[in-house]
């Protein structure tokens, strides 16, 4: 992405065009970082329009926050990421030594560094809520209705949703197929529920919207073209927003976690977990225990007469 992928008023309206001048002219910063940084505050422009900003002074930390954890959420590498936060903070610097902004909200912007080292997980009863939350007075409730449904019921990252084709659906015999990091397959069985709702899409909305251009995608936006990881994610905020879970941090990939921790607070096996999600090392599903150590202690202070 470069500024030119931007509509040119919306650049000069973030003042993109300058930031690049005075990076090449007056930082002396190298080629390569240039084109790193306009790539990715093109990104952050992009998602701020989104949100209905149109200015650098309506961007808030909290605004900025989100954008880091959406970032998180694509799969980008903490390295990746730091990058994107050093380019917002060069960003705003020089826009507060020029006087177009008058605050800087990326000076609290914490690094990957010091992200939780727990994922954040919902309760059951936050699951339950975030997956009502799809009304039937929204055209497309079926579609977020399914990807909710998938994302929790069978714990699949967000590239896994939004990749899911049609071909990959074994509603008869209650699995999907997804694809993970590498291209690993993997087949993940999924329930009632989740199998009812999928079906309840397939046979109404989906042949609604798809014009020919799915690709033959599950997952479709609105225009009939596979629903993409950033639209995705937009669907989850939305809804958990519906369902009074604000307060909470909640993406596809929350809902990815809240399915691990559901299923090792039911008794699951590790390794069934860990099969599931498509991790190749049980270490890596291992952090799911810690969740599950919290939540045992929890009821063991709550119930136990000694707690």
């Amino acid at each position: 992405m470069n500024p030119l992928d931007l509509e040119p008023e919306i650049a000069v309206a973030f003042h993109l065009p300058m930031f690049r001048d005075h990076a090449s002219l007056e930082a002396g910063h190298s080629v390569n970082t240039i084109s790193a940084y306009q790539r990715d505050l093109t990104r952050l422009v992009s998602f701020c329009v989104s949100k209905g900003v149109r200015d650098p002074a309506g961007i808030d930390t909290k605004l900025l926050r989100d954008f880091v954890f959406l970032l998180k959420d694509l799969g980008l590498s903490g390295a990746t990421i730091r990058r994107h936060i050093s380019a917002v903070r060069t960003w705003f610097g020089f826009m507060a030594a020029e006087g177009l902004v008058t605050r800087d909200p990326s000076d609290r912007l914490e690094t990957p560094k010091k992200w939780r080292t727990l994922p954040e997980t919902l309760s059951v009863d936050e699951a339950s809520r975030l997956l009502e939350a799809p009304t039937l007075e929204d055209p497309l409730a079926w579609r977020d209705r399914a990807l909710l449904e998938l994302a929790y019921g069978a714990g699949l990252r967000v590239s896994e949703l939004c990749d899911l084709g049609l071909t990959d659906l074994f509603l008869g015999d209650g699995l999907v197929r997804a694809f993970g990091k590498g291209r690993k397959e993997r087949l993940v069985p999924i329930g009632r529920t989740v199998l009812s709702t999928v079906s309840t899409y397939l046979a109404t909305l989906r042949p609604e919207i798809d014009h020919g251009e799915s690709g033959g995608r599950l997952l479709l936006n609105a225009r009939g073209r596979p629903l993409s990881r950033v639209g995705a994610w937009g669907i989850v905020k939305k809804h958990a927003e519906r369902a009074g879970l604000a307060q909470k941090e909640v993406t596809p990939h929350t809902l990815r976690h809240s399915f691990a921790t559901h299923l090792l607070e039911g008794g699951a096996d590790l390794r069934a977990v860990q099969e599931m999600l498509g991790h190749a090392d049980l270490s890596t599903t291992q952090i799911y225990t810690h969740v599950d150590r919290d939540y045992l202690r929890t009821v063991h202070q709550k119930f136990h007469p000694r707690g």
